[in-house]
């Protein structure tokens, strides 16, 4: 089976001002009567990517998906795959090939008859159709289930009949909409990684839509948070998650404890914030721009504030509250603690000990305290 080029962890050609987009829109606009369902969205996705269009529903990112397909047309804007201009090009003529949530195995077919239909349609010699099928499902790791019928098979295995399917005619872009979204928690966290190892052998691009946070962050090698029909943030997983652009993406990437306040320090090395939800003072250790009392937000991680009995050494980043509720998770445990404030923040804990008779319990007074550097402060 024919590769493109991977792309190598040390290249990543987006941080190239220099690298040529395989996939290019350009303000794209889709309106449906007077809605937008897609407003004025730019992006540039590289070949050989795993890029995800993560946002809820009716962020748009089903709609730009379809554009791209050619399903739907764009009230305004280019879209370009490989150089070429798309908007005049039908569905059936693009270098793309999509897969859907639903599978949409035909039920009457075996798993090669279903791999091999599109194949058989191109008029596709039968010896290289048989051998492409081999190929695809050496590749899947269902050579042994060639004669079953997608009845016979289990989610996970009609899954990825689907995407052995959708390769079959060597698409340059392949476009998956929710692909694991039928499949139990279990089962989409394995087949994750399978897609990913899948994805790295052929180094086709891909661009999968999915409303899960978690699965995009396991994913894909960039992200596109989409909201309201807008691209929020564009950026590698953890750039997403660590410094978020915004409240909603904070909010909408993990969780995040959010507390509003005041700048009564602004220099070039750091800033201090007033926030009387926070009860203390907030130390950040960099500079930020903003102006002399600027109202503005500061987000952190649950993962980032650590619980103690006693009080830290310090006169910023402390603060102090009342263990409300806790929730054990096996590898983690989930505090609830209501601040002196009133504020209740969400702190999560690894349990790296079986067993720990010290652990801080219910209505424990207790103290929060963090890094300079383990927040993010929000304008917007």
């Amino acid at each position: 089976m024919s590769k493109q080029p991977l792309i190598a962890a040390d290249t990543r050609p987006w941080r190239d001002p220099a690298a040529k987009p395989f996939v290019r829109i350009n303000n794209v606009t889709k309106k449906f009567a007077d809605v937008a369902a897609v407003s004025d969205v730019s992006l540039e996705i590289y070949q050989g990517e795993l890029f995800c269009l993560l946002g809820g529903s009716g962020s748009g990112k089903s709609t730009l998906l379809r554009m791209l397909a050619g399903f739907e047309t764009p009230t305004a804007g280019t879209i370009e795959i490989d150089g070429q201009d798309m908007t005049a090009v039908p569905p059936y003529s693009r270098p793309v090939n999509m897969m859907f949530q639903s599978y949409a195995l035909f039920p009457h077919m075996n798993v090669e008859q279903n791999i091999a239909y599109g194949l058989k349609r191109e008029n596709i010699a039968s010896t290289e159709v048989g051998q492409r099928v081999n190929e695809l499902l050496a590749l899947v790791k269902l050579a042994e289930y060639g004669k079953r019928k997608p009845h016979q098979l289990s989610g996970g295995q009609r899954q990825r009949v689907a995407l052995a399917r959708a390769l079959a005619k060597r698409p340059k872009l392949l476009l998956l909409d929710e692909p694991l979204g039928a499949l139990d928690k279990k089962l989409r966290e394995e087949t994750q990684f399978e897609l990913v190892k899948i994805q790295e052998t052929l180094g086709v691009t891909f661009i999968v839509v999915t409303h899960d946070q978690e699965e995009a962050m396991s994913l894909a090698t960039r992200i596109g948070v989409m909201n309201q029909g807008e691209i929020a943030q564009i950026g590698e997983p953890t750039d997403i998650y660590e410094f978020p652009n915004s409240r909603f993406v904070a909010n909408f990437i993990g969780s995040a404890n959010m507390f509003e306040g005041v700048v009564t320090e602004d220099e070039s090395d750091h800033i201090m914030i007033d926030s009387p939800e926070a009860g203390c003072a907030i130390y950040v250790d960099h500079g930020v721009d903003c102006a002399p009392a600027q109202r503005l937000w500061w987000a952190i991680r649950p993962e980032k504030i650590l619980l103690t009995r006693d009080r830290p050494d310090g006169v910023a980043n402390i603060t102090r509250g009342l263990v409300d509720d806790i929730g054990y998770l096996g590898d983690t445990s989930v505090y609830q603690v209501v601040l002196d404030s009133g504020k209740k923040v969400r702190v999560t804990k690894a349990n790296t000990m079986r067993g720990d008779l010290e652990a801080i319990k219910w209505d424990e007074r207790v103290y929060l305290s963090w890094a300079g550097n383990a927040g993010s402060v929000l304008t917007a």
